[in-house]
């Protein structure tokens, strides 16, 4: 009898140890469910079903930092960030939905896209990169990352639309962006028009 003890302890354990997993691969299924069921019936007219945004004046969302998203439509539902479109959109959702949603679009591929004038994307790179001394610029690839991919807390800019990305400039600028406006206020107001757009043009084309 004695044999046969040793192998069902070990089944046990087994099982103890793969519980946990199994209860955690059920739980993330049903987030990516929920996530899809919100997202294919709100956020798909303005965003696409793949973060792949229907209008250059909405946000690709495709391969955001899960934990920006969530903390924006947190921001939009409180008030803090501003936003006649958003703020009914995410009056309903709770916060476990923001985090489902910051996770299904950080999930969806990335495209590379074609920019509109490549001699003024290399300026975007220069100020980009290096900024410009002589204004006071900073780099924004302090902040955001050599690749535009920022942090999970900071937006991934890489591949934006160049029409957004230079509402969201002068919107910092002017603080009209109510949400995350210390910092880029700074940085926005010493922007020419011609680095504002050459950065907006230079982060449309990177993947």
């Amino acid at each position: 009898m004695n044999r046969f003890r040793l192998p069902w302890r070990l089944l046990w354990r087994f099982l103890a140890l793969l519980g946990p997993c199994l209860l955690g691969q059920a739980a993330l299924a049903n987030e990516h469910a929920r996530a899809e069921e919100i997202v294919q019936g709100q956020c798909f007219i303005c965003h696409g079903v793949d973060g792949e945004s229907s209008s250059p004046i909405f946000p690709r969302l495709a391969g955001q930092n899960e934990a920006y998203v969530a903390r924006q439509l947190r921001d939009y539902r409180s008030g803090k960030r501003v936003s006649s479109a958003m703020q009914p959109m995410v009056a309903a959702l709770s916060d476990e939905d923001f985090v489902a949603l910051g996770r299904y679009f950080a999930s969806r591929p990335t495209h590379l896209h074609q920019v509109d004038d490549s001699e003024l994307s290399q300026v975007g790179a220069f100020i980009y990169k290096r900024g410009n001394a002589f204004s006071g610029v900073a780099a924004c690839a302090g902040c955001h990352g050599p690749n535009g991919y920022g942090t999970n807390n900071l937006p991934r800019v890489a591949g934006q639309h160049a029409q957004y990305t230079e509402k969201q400039l002068r919107e910092f600028n002017s603080r009209a962006r109510t949400n995350d406006n210390m910092v880029m206020h700074t940085v926005a107001s010493k922007l020419t028009e011609l680095e504002l757009k050459a950065v907006a043009s230079y982060l449309s084309g990177l993947k």
